[in-house]
């Protein structure tokens, strides 16, 4: 069956896959024979079809021609005549997929010999596509892709010699004939054909075929003269097996062949031949005796008797090595480890062992190990293997199977191993979710689904040698493999019984179960764990970092991988090798968060904090805030919530004294899903110890008053507390009893002078006391004396002056004192919010200041006595608050010299209120009565400093005052009594400005002071070398130029300040500047000679100055508006053009020196140069054509062009230039036809002349003399041509094509209609003419083009213009008429929307051939009337919406959109429903939550509809196991029940009717849970006393109270209950004066109960009959529960009913 797939090739890329059985080996080889352009049937015998194949062929077939090109190439093949005969036996060999060929009849072998069959050959044909399917279709069955038969025919006449020993001389002619046509046809076809065979076999035995036909190319890709061995008996064996095939035909269609083709790994092939050998039946027997170049990649030597691969290890480039049929037994495949890169090994036809040996081969993607002698698989991990051909061996077992990750295909057909049931669930498991193929087919669904019952831990097992079994039985089949395996290493004494870990999900707890059971050892076992996750259950497991306890919470990297444990157990410090379990593949989150663990730490007792702690699974969710709170629950009513408590830490108050406190919590993800809340309930709350602190007297110690002792009370409800006052003595050292039983006390006489103690004893309502605190007072005070009728007097105004009045009592009044204060507030409260405005003083008037202002004014009055005895202060505060005078001034003044340079400084006196910002003012003035100038650099200032400009005027400031409310009040002003004079005149600095050069000037810069400057005194001075000092005559003013005959000397100035009334000052003389240096050469005098007009000559002259003249240079430069300039030239003069217009000239002359030395440059710039007069000089007009744009060529002088004035005519015929214009206003034939300068001929102009008045106009608008110009020709037409051709859309389906013609008149223009296809082509619509066309079904898809060819009134044709393409056809748009809802607008009701479509004929064809889908939107409403809106509702886009509960009151809307098939969408149309009313009121998924122990809490939970809930009922009862029978509990209606003893063995039973606010009812729904067993630590202790058969209790008695009276601690006694297995008997103790009596006492015999009270859980009663009953109460629930249970325990023993029917716990 691999006879194809053991021919290695090295491009199998593009070579042929074999068939995939036999049966379509026959079938399809048959149909080909059939279809064989020329075959000879041989007489006697099974012919042997043969096929020579080109590469060329066999890429065709790959690419997956068609049935027509294979008949085209069928017609085209080319055969070849072979006949090869031999006297010797056909050799018996297996093939390579196992199988023996099958034995001919004599004549087969004979004919073969011989060469002859009946006089004619045996024809191979030239593979052709009709016959390449054959092979084709083998594709999908393999995985491997054949190219090479077992035995091939020789193609060079190089090694032809090594095969014809063996052959007779007409074999040998034969022989040749055969090679000689290959190797001719092989040239011709530009490709290799080799003629090959195959054989395969089948399930139902075998039969030989008369023709069987194939094609494949040639392994080496070479030509068919390439280097190759003939052997007969290679060629007749590969002819034997080749007639091996299977009986059964099945017809193979193409979709079963295209599903089941299968490629092999790719390897690239393009390479030379010292890169391959191939050395096929060679009878090689070892690699020693050849040499190999380590450059070898593909190595063929499959056919010979090699039995070991030493020396193969120098072949590090290897890719492909086929060892098929040789001669290896065992191990030794060690050398192949050097192989690194080997793609693909054949080993196939061996008598191979144990692969064992088989190194890891990091590249290896192909392995055949087919019919070998393997009993199992058991080799090294292959990590790229992909396909493993292991067919014909005899494998016994899966034990030992390699980590193979990437393998695709795994073949085992004709093993042992075949009837292991489930072998492909098997293997599935093994491989993974790589595997694709099992045995040549698809993977089987049911196998798949049967891999998934089995543990995943099986892999393991089967590697390691578990006997397959079927899933149901494999969970403890595994177990108890891997227990056998470990069990010799178990801690002594020790057996594992459990070993799993549980299904693991996203950041959910997964834990690990690892459970020992104790046999027999003293020991405990500590256990260390490791995580580890792996791809596969067969892969390296990396372990986790610090996973390593028992749970781990898989990540979101961890989804789809296995998780192992490691659990190693730990015994006396020794660690034993360790166990492991494996997960299943970690699922992905829920996002839903779940709380795995909820408590409540933290002591019981009121003030203490407790704390709720949660351990949450987040499930994929990103962790967010979650949601806390905490309930009371008082003893038989529902938990209420605490108001505020929200977090997880709650402190306990008096309030949750004997009440349970329920911690809610609710995990919420940060995405905002909630999971399902928990609860955890702690035990009753206790009363603190009774205690108080902060104990403190309120009150002054002073007789007459009244103090009160008061106390921060904690713990419990607080009763009866007892209050005490103790009066110290005179000597402080008894206390005597002043008062008791109340916490108040006035203090009298007695008092005076001693100290006060008050005593809080704490009790509580129990009447239980606590320590008692204490606090003390001051030293009693005799009364002081007091104040009565306070008094202010007095105008509570600004600046005002008030007293107080007041009457003393309490003795004579001595040296009382007084506080004044102020404050906002019109109520006096103490000194709270007093500001103080004095001290305490004697007194007793104040003169009110400026803060006071705005604020009301208390008197503090504080009396004394003559003693200094100081008695209580007396407030009284003001009536209205203090109000505030006008803004005014009470003194203006100004200091300061009025003289020049001296600072005047303004002050103030301010009244009125807060001053604000005042207004200051300077100003001078020419006289006292003269109004003044403001001085405006003094604004706002308080100083001036007087400048030169106040000299002899008088200065006045002017203060307005202003609030800081902005009220302005009177100004005043202070004027100056004298004017201001000036200061002495002065020079305060003098120096000499200017270089000490000859010819530069030189400048005297002073600075004077003193009033105004008059006529000073200058005066230049020389002074010479030797210190003689001249003055200068007529040198007077501030500057002096230097001359020549001042070189050499120092130069100085003085001056002699005069003011202007003629006073004078001291003269100052500057400092020396010099020695004079002589000047450099310059140029005193340059000056332009010309006229500055374009055309122009300018000359200039320039005067020298500085030594003798040399020869002095000047430039000419023309200088623009922008600034730059650029050199003219050098010559004497300037010759100005029209490029100088606008622009100036520049002259720089430099003056030289005879000496050489240059001067300072000096220009001057002329005025900006004027253009001449404007002047046309010529003007031509060239040919002149319709359209085609005149532009007349001009020369034009004078300045700058402007715009000219351009005035173009039209004539019928040439006239003289001057009748022109006067032709043109009275002649008809002469028309004006543009006024620019170009001109474009129009149609009219067509065959007359034109004619260009052009008057010259320069820039400036000055205007010369006009000149005209005629065309030489009249104009000429243009050629046809059309343009803006397009299209429009005349009517629906109707379009029409317009252009714009031009050229001439126009005369039948052509028009035609194009169809532009979805391709591109453009193809003309036939019999379509016209302008205008009308669509037809062929249009749509299609784009329309019209055509237009112009055609001239003289019959020119012009070019052929086509539009744009219009817009794609289209039918018309699917359009929805309305909209309508099916359905009920109610809550929990499916509406659905159904779409109305127009009645027309065109409408419904559309509708049924162009809709391609609907689009659904739906709405809710927002608002009512005029204000309602509509909003989307989110993911809501299909035809129907289930009504929620959120839409009662809403209105719904429905938008809808139809979508044909070419992407377009109709008008939207929508339909409104009337406001939703709710629905009928329903509970769904109810639910009781709670676990199934009698001392827990129940709550009751369910999904409610039907509009808004309202007070919906529940009532909890009880159910007896196995009867219908249901009990009420009295009272029990809310959402959380208690349970108790009473409901243990009973089922809990919850009905819920839901209601609604309207008070609407529902049908009731009831839920169950199982049945309530009892507390696990009760039930032990209980069944504890009933195995010891008589036990005692303590209990409390109290007769004189009823069941609905409370407690009453003073009231209860002692008693004694006695339970035993007969009977019950209440003792009440004996006493000193008393002897022990029984109460009550009787057996269990019916009437016989106990009863419990549900609003006390400390409570029971013992009903003996109904003469003989008992209340009791003890101290908790649990001893409670305890009595009752022991107590019906006996009872029920005594009535013969079992114990368990009343704990109901498994024995």
């Amino acid at each position: 069956m691999e006879a194809l797939l053991e021919n290695p090739t090295e491009n199998p890329a593009k070579g042929i896959q074999s068939l995939t059985s036999s049966e379509q080996l026959a079938d399809v080889s048959t149909a080909v024979m059939k279809k064989s352009s020329k075959v000879v049937k041989p007489s006697g015998g099974t012919p042997a079809a043969r096929t020579l194949g080109t590469t060329s062929s066999i890429k065709k077939l790959a690419d997956g021609a068609s049935a027509k090109d294979m008949s085209t190439s069928r017609s085209k093949s080319i055969s070849t005549k072979t006949s090869v005969s031999s006297s010797a036996a056909p050799l018996q060999r297996r093939t390579s997929t196992g199988g023996i060929s099958l034995k001919q009849p004599s004549s087969a072998p004979k004919q073969q010999e011989n060469g002859t069959a009946n006089g004619k050959k045996i024809a191979p044909s030239v593979s052709d596509p009709g016959k390449r399917i054959s092979l084709e279709s083998r594709r999908s069955s393999l995985p491997s892709v054949s190219s090479k038969a077992p035995a091939t025919i020789a193609r060079s006449d190089a090694l032809k010699s090594s095969a014809v020993s063996r052959l007779t001389s007409k074999s040998d002619n034969i022989k040749a004939d055969l090679v000689r046509k290959a190797s001719t046809k092989a040239s011709s076809l530009s490709s290799s054909r080799r003629v090959t065979s195959s054989s395969l076999d089948g399930s139902n035995g075998s039969r030989s075929l008369k023709r069987v036909t194939s094609s494949v190319s040639s392994p080496s890709g070479r030509s068919a003269s390439a280097t190759s061995n003939f052997k007969l008996g290679s060629m007749s064996s590969s002819v034997d097996r080749s007639s091996s095939l299977s009986g059964r035909k099945k017809k193979l269609t193409t979709d079963s062949r295209d599903s089941r083709f299968m490629m092999l790994p790719q390897v690239d092939v393009k390479a030379g031949d010292e890169m391959r050998l191939d050395l096929r039946g060679h009878r090689v027997r070892s690699l020693s005796a050849l040499t190999l170049s380590p450059n070898l990649e593909f190595v063929y030597l499959r056919d010979n008797l090699l039995s070991s691969v030493e020396g193969i290890e120098i072949l590090k480039r290897l890719k492909v090595l086929d060892l098929s049929f040789n001669d290896f037994k065992g191990p030794g495949f060690e050398p192949l480890e050097n192989c690194k890169g080997l793609q693909q090994l054949y080993l196939a036809g061996n008598q191979i062992t144990s692969l064992a040996t088989l190194p890891q081969l990091p590249n290896l993607e192909f392995l055949s190990v087919a019919q070998n002698r393997l009993k199992s698989l058991n080799m090294s991990s292959q990590p790229r293997l992909q396909v493993l051909a292991a067919s014909k061996n005899k494998i016994l077992t899966l034990k030992g199977f390699p980590y193979l990750p990437l393998l695709e295909h795994l073949r085992v057909e004709e093993n042992p191993v075949l009837e292991m049931p489930h072998l492909e669930a098997a293997s599935i498991l093994l491989i993974g979710p790589t595997l694709k193929k099992f045995n040549d087919r698809d993977l089987s669904p049911k196998e798949l689904d049967i891999a998934k019952l089995y543990p995943a831990h099986t892999a393991l097992c089967i590697r390691d040698g578990w006997e397959f079994c079927h899933p149901e039985l494999a969970e403890e089949s595994t177990f108890s493999f891997l227990v056998e395996q470990w069990k010799d290493n178990m801690p002594p004494g020790y057996m594992l019984k459990q070993a799993s870990i549980d299904q693991p999900f996203e950041e959910d707890i997964c834990r690990c179960h690892f459970n020992f059971v104790n046999l027999t050892s003293d020991s405990e076992l500590v256990f260390k764990y490791q995580w580890l996750i792996g791809e596969r259950t067969l892969s390296n497991f990396e372990p986790i970092a610090d996973a390593v306890g028992e749970v781990y919470w898989p990540k979101h990297d961890d989804i789809n991988k296995y998780l192992k444990v490691e659990c190693t157990p730990i015994m006396n410090g020794v660690e034993y090798p360790s166990v492991l379990a494996v997960s299943s593949l970690v699922s992905a989150g829920t996002g839903y968060p779940k709380v795995l663990n909820l408590n409540v730490h933290g002591e019981l007792v009121e003030g203490n904090i407790i704390r709720g702690s949660a351990e949450i699974a987040w499930c994929g969710g990103t962790p967010g805030k979650c949601v806390s709170s905490w309930l009371r629950r008082r003893w038989n009513s529902s938990p209420v919530v605490i108001v505020g408590a929200e977090d997880v830490e709650y402190k306990l108050t008096v309030d949750d004294i004997d009440s349970i406190l329920v911690f809610m919590y609710t995990p919420v993800t940060e995405e905002g899903v909630k999971g399902e809340p928990q609860y955890a309930m702690t035990d009753f709350i206790k009363a603190a110890a009774p205690s108080v602190n902060n104990v403190q007297i309120i009150g002054d110690a002073v007789e007459g008053n009244t103090i009160k002792g008061v106390g921060k009370y904690f713990g419990g409800k607080e009763g009866p507390s007892k209050f005490k006052w103790l009066r110290e003595s005179k000597d402080s050292s008894i206390s005597e009893l002043a008062s008791s039983g109340t916490n108040e006390y006035i203090l009298t006489k007695e008092d005076i002078g001693r100290r006060l103690v008050f005593i809080y004893i704490p009790i509580n309502f129990e009447g239980l006391e606590g320590k008692s605190a204490s606090a003390t007072t001051e030293i009693v005070k005799q009364a002081p004396p007091r104040v009565t009728n306070l008094k202010i007097v007095g105008d509570l105004r600004e600046g005002n002056k008030v007293t107080v009045s007041a009457v003393v009592t309490g003795g004579t009044e001595g040296s009382s004192r007084v506080q004044w204060f102020k404050t906002i507030s019109p109520k006096l409260e103490g000194e709270n919010g007093l500001e103080p405005l004095s001290a305490s003083k004697i007194p007793k008037a104040f003169r009110i200041s400026l803060s006071a202002v705005g604020h009301y004014i208390v008197a503090k009055f504080t009396p004394m006595a003559p003693d200094g005895e100081t008695g209580e202060p007396a407030y009284v505060i003001s009536e209205k608050v203090v109000e505030t005078l006008p803004p005014s001034l009470n003194f203006l003044s100004v200091t300061g010299d009025f003289s020049e340079g001296e600072i005047l400084t303004a002050s103030y006196g301010y009244i009125g209120g807060h001053e604000g910002k005042s207004i200051y003012s300077w100003y001078l003035h020419e006289n006292e009565m003269d109004k003044g100038v403001l001085i405006s650099e003094a604004s706002g200032l308080l100083q001036y400093r007087i400048t030169k400009d106040a000299i002899d005027k008088f200065v006045s400031f002017k203060c307005t005052p202003v609030r800081d409310d902005g009220t302005i009040g009177e100004p005043r002003t202070f004027l100056g009594q004298e004017r201001v004079h000036p200061a002495s005149p002065r020079v305060l600095s003098l120096k000499i400005m200017g270089k000490a050069v000859e010819g530069t000037t030189l400048f005297a810069d002073k600075k004077y002071w003193g009033g105004e400057e008059g006529d000073s005194i200058i005066r230049w001075f020389l002074t010479s070398s030797d210190g003689m000092q001249s003055e200068v005559k007529g040198a007077t003013t501030s500057s002096y130029t230097l001359t020549l005959n001042d070189i050499g000397f120092l130069v100085s100035v003085s001056c002699e300040p005069y003011r202007s009334d003629g006073a004078r000052g001291p003269t100052i003389t500057s400092e020396y500047v010099g020695p004079i240096l002589p000047g450099p050469p310059s140029c005193r005098l340059l000056e332009f000679v010309g006229s500055m007009i374009e055309g122009s000559r300018l000359g200039f002259i320039a005067e020298y100055s500085g030594g003798e003249r040399g020869n002095c240079t000047h430039e000419w430069f023309r200088v623009k508006n922008i600034g730059a300039k650029d050199k003219v030239t050098v010559n004497e003069y300037l010759d100005l053009t029209i490029n100088d217009i606008g622009a100036r000239i520049e002259l720089i002359y430099t003056p030289v020196r005879k000496d050489g030395s240059r001067g300072s440059p000096k220009s001057i710039i002329s005025d900006t140069i004027l253009p001449a007069d404007p002047k046309g000089i010529e003007l031509v007009l060239p040919n002149c054509c319709e359209d085609k744009e005149i532009v007349p060529l001009k020369s034009y002088y004078g300045g700058i062009e402007g715009t000219g004035k351009y005035i173009w005519y039209r004539t019928k015929e040439k006239i003289d230039k001057s009748e022109l214009v006067n032709r043109a206003a009275s002649d008809d034939d002469v028309l004006i036809v543009g006024e620019t300068l170009a001109y474009t001929p129009s149609l009219e102009d067509v065959d007359s002349y034109l004619a260009l008045y052009w008057v010259p106009t320069r820039v400036d608008g000055k205007v010369g003399d006009p000149i005209v110009a005629f065309s030489s020709d009249p104009v000429m037409a243009a050629a046809p041509s059309v343009s803006e051709v397009c299209i429009r859309e005349f009517s629906s389906g109707v379009y029409a094509g317009e252009g714009r013609y031009y050229g001439g008149y126009e005369g039948s223009s052509l028009y035609s209609w194009y169809r532009e296809t979805k391709e591109g082509n453009i193809v003309l619509i036939s019999g379509v003419n016209s302008s205008t066309y009308e669509v037809t079904d062929s249009d749509y898809t299609c784009r329309l083009l019209f055509g237009y060819t112009p055609v001239r009134s003289d019959s020119v044709v012009g070019e052929l213009k086509l539009s744009e393409p219009s817009d794609i056809i289209l039918p018309e748009i699917p359009k929805i008429e309305m909209l309508s809802f099916k359905g009920k607008d109610v809550e929990g009701e499916i509406l659905t929307a159904v779409e109305i479509i127009p009645s027309s004929v065109i409408q419904h064809h559309v509708w049924n051939k162009y809709k391609k889908e609907m689009k659904y939107q739906w709405f809710y409403s927002i608002g009512d009337g005029e204000n309602q809106s509509f909003e989307p509702l989110p993911s809501q886009l299909s035809c129907s919406y289930k009504v929620r509960f959120e839409d009662i009151g809403r209105s719904l809307k429905c938008k809808c959109t139809v979508t044909d098939v070419f992407g377009r969408s109709s008008n939207t149309v929508s339909a409104q429903t009337s406001p939703i009313s709710p629905g009928i009121p329903k509970i769904d998924k109810l639910e009781i939550e709670g676990r199934g122990y009698h001392t827990n809490l129940y709550a009751v939970r369910g999904i409610y509809s039907g509009g808004k809930e309202g007070k919906s009922r529940i009532q909890w009862l009880r159910s007896m196991v196995g009867s219908p029978d249901l009990i009420s509990i009295p009272g029990e209606t809310s959402r959380m029940y208690e349970a108790n003893v009473d409901d243990v063995g009973y089922r809990l039973v919850v009905v819920y009717t839901p209601v609604r606010e309207d008070g609407i009812e529902g049908r009731p729904v009831s839920a169950s849970t199982d049945p309530i067993s009892v507390e696990p630590d009760i039930y032990k202790e209980v069944k504890q006393k009933l195995e010891l058969g008589s036990v005692k209790f303590e209990a409390l008695c109290d007769k004189d109270r009823s069941a609905k009276e409370a407690p009453v601690a003073g009231n209860l006694e002692r008693r004694i209950l006695e339970v035993n297995k007969k009977r019950v008997k209440v003792v009440k103790p004996g006493s000193k004066t008393s002897f022990p009596n029984t109460e009550v006492r009787g057996t269990y015999t019916p009437p016989f109960h106990v009863e419990l009270y549900r609003n006390d859980q400390h409570r029971f009663k013992i009903v003996v009959d109904s003469e003989n009953e008992v209340d009791l109460m003890v101290q908790t629930r649990h001893m409670r529960d305890i009595i009752v249970l022991v107590i019906r325990g006996f009872a029920q023993r005594f009535n013969s009913t079992s114990l368990n029917s009343l704990l109901k716990i498994e024995t």
